[in-house]
């Protein structure tokens, strides 16, 4: 007995260093198996929907989605078995996620047609986040988080700025055009301006009085600047996080004391103080 529970003990450890070790060769190479399946299954639900496609390999289809579901079931429950508090993963995000992905096939027992729900195993992709843990993606999102972060602020006013035109700009085009070009109420004018706004234009509403096409011509106008706006503000706090990574509060400029000087910098841009050791 004891040396059946020493070999389930060294069992446990090799699966949790393989399904859990993303910093391993093994844990790595496991992972990247597992995101082409879980993508070779996307693809798989998606050509399902493809009537000719679906009518001529549907046998096949359905038996590579049971072959992946059968692996998934089995990567799951390994899972489960290989650390110490199982239901600390079956009730996390990647654990119920996890889970979702193999019950759709399971329920086609029960409710014909449920297998097409397969294409949740998408979210599954999210997983690539932990298989890039390397230093240098890691110290890339870190930057990205801060700079989003310290943007936050200036991108809600941004954004209450937008809400604010939109709703202006459609109750104008509202009393402008009117019912008969198709602005029937004052949503359907924000609708449309958010839609030309954003330069999508389904065309399904457009302006047909002179005013109307002005006014419309300024809102196309305005919409590129304001898709630039948001990405001009990230830009700007990534460039000064970059800046602030790459300074030396070691070595002080010799003439005023600055430390604020870029890595490469010669001279003190202050005091013009050579800054070479």
């Amino acid at each position: 007995m004891p040396n059946i529970k020493s070999k389930y003990d060294l069992f446990k450890q090799r699966a949790y260093i393989i399904i859990y070790g993303t910093s391993t060769r093994a844990g790595r190479i496991f992972d990247f198996i597992l995101l082409g399946l879980i993508m070779l299954s996307v693809l798989l639900v998606m050509m399902e929907t493809v009537a000719d496609f679906n009518l001529k390999y549907h046998s096949e289809l359905v038996f590579l989605e049971w072959i992946i579901t059968i692996f998934f079931t089995i990567e799951y429950a390994m899972r489960i078995i290989s650390i110490n508090k199982p239901w600390k993963y079956i009730f996390s995000f990647y654990g119920v996620i996890d889970f979702l992905a193999i019950l759709p096939m399971y329920l086609t027992f029960v409710f014909v047609g449920s297998n097409i729900f397969t294409v949740v195993r998408s979210l599954r992709l999210l997983r690539l986040f932990k298989i890039l843990n390397h230093p240098k993606f890691h110290s890339q999102s870190i930057q990205l988080k801060q700079a989003i972060n310290a943007s936050r602020g200036k991108i809600v006013v941004f954004i209450y700025f937008v809400l604010i035109i939109t709703i202006l700009i459609g109750s104008i085009m509202y009393v402008v055009e009117g019912s008969e070009s198709g602005f029937t109420s004052i949503p359907a004018g924000i609708y449309w301006t958010i839609v030309t706004l954003t330069t999508v234009g389904y065309g399904d509403i457009s302006p047909v009085t002179p005013l109307g096409q002005f006014i419309a011509s300024l809102v196309m106008i305005l919409g590129y600047g304001i898709i630039a706006v948001p990405t001009g503000i990230v830009t700007a706090e990534i460039a000064k996080s970059h800046q602030k990574t790459t300074l030396h509060p070691e070595t002080p400029c010799a003439g005023c004391g600055t430390d604020d000087y870029p890595e490469n910098s010669n001279f003190c841009h202050k005091c013009g103080h050579s800054l070479d050791n």
